[in-house]
């Protein structure tokens, strides 16, 4: 075994994987067996339960021996969730975020150590994501971001020739691995989010801090998707078009953002409309609430613009900026200057 790999098995016993559980019960004896079989031991495990129906919380039985499991008894969202857990190991060299329905590949830490023990410039790296319902679909390839404000998980629902490694926007946090230094510095998740889109604005915060982040293509997951909850429900249609017009606010730097504002309005505006045609009641208070909370996201705003550290030019890079991208939700992967 190369040296690569061993560290990257000594480093397991530094990590903390951080799973947020919701009425999901059904998945646990399945991921148990995944993280029993992991290269990489030592780990430890926090599982945090959201308030889920009383049949569905978690027990000891359900984990490894020497899992933590904390039973909220208020269900806190996705980012608040993991928040909490993250506090409980404040010493964690690196901090994996897993979902209850993604199901790591044995090598699955090992390759996302030896990825951080090679890339010391990046603070956050992503997995490859299979589609639980057909293994030859991707489920994930990394998150992208449009200049004009959004985003997506490329590759999702594709098919394609094996992905490559290498600098992506951001991570997927259904199965990925943050330094917890960088997380700490962070401030770990947007907790007003609740759920949906609190990855990508991790990372997109990350490289506002001068970090980068990488897809690490040999650490692989399955992914069900939308265990806790339906992808096209209200709920998440509610949170991620919210939370989209929140983080493009509070991100965006500065020139970039009075550039691209008036693109963002005049998409924000079309969908409003449309959503009034269609009488789609979650979009229209998505976009209520959204604005009516810009005051403080625009306070965050200033708040995280002036501790930027990456040049603008940096940032320009990570972005999409071709108009058919979004349409497209293919992976955007690079190594080396982005073309």
């Amino acid at each position: 075994m190369d040296g690569a790999v061993t560290s990257g098995l000594e480093a397991a016993e530094s990590v903390a994987i951080l799973v947020v559980t919701y009425n999901s019960r059904a998945m646990f004896s399945r991921q148990t067996a995944a993280l029993r079989a992991q290269t990489a031991q030592g780990f430890r495990l926090i599982v945090w339960d959201n308030a889920s129906a009383p049949y569905q919380r978690p027990a000891p039985e359900d984990f490894p021996e020497g899992a933590e499991i904390i039973l909220s008894q208020a269900n806190l969202g996705f980012a608040a969730g993991n928040n909490r857990a993250a506090e409980r190991a404040p010493e964690a060299a690196f901090i994996a975020l897993l979902n209850p329905d993604a199901f790591p590949e044995p090598n699955w830490l090992e390759e996302l150590l030896k990825a951080a023990d090679a890339h010391p410039e990046a603070a956050c790296f992503g997995s490859t994501q299979i589609d639980g319902a057909d293994p030859a679909v991707f489920d994930g390839l990394g998150d992208a971001y449009h200049a004009l404000g959004l985003g997506w998980r490329g590759g999702h629902g594709q098919r394609g020739p094996q992905p490559q490694s290498g600098e992506t926007f951001s991570a997927c946090a259904a199965a990925m691995l943050v330094r917890g230094e960088a997380w700490r510095a962070a401030g770990g998740f947007d907790e007003s989010y609740f759920s949906y889109g609190e990855d990508l604005d991790l990372g997109f915060r990350l490289r506002l801090m001068g970090h980068t982040v990488r897809q690490v293509a040999p650490a692989r997951v399955v992914h069900l998707g939308g265990a806790s909850a339906t992808r096209r429900s209200d709920f998440a249609v509610y949170h991620g078009r919210r939370n989209r017009l929140w983080m493009f606010v509070k991100t965006m730097p500065s020139p970039l953002f009075w550039l691209l504002a008036p693109g963002h309005a005049a998409f924000t505006i079309a969908l409003g409309l449309s959503a009034l045609i269609r009488r789609d009641q979650a979009t229209l208070r998505a976009l209520r609430d959204a604005v009516l909370g810009l005051p403080q996201v625009w306070r965050r705003r200033r708040d995280l613009q002036r501790k930027r550290k990456a040049p603008l030019s940096a940032i320009v890079r990570a972005l999409a900026w071709s108009p058919v991208a979004p349409l497209r939700r293919r992976p955007i992967i690079w190594d080396g200057p982005k073309t």
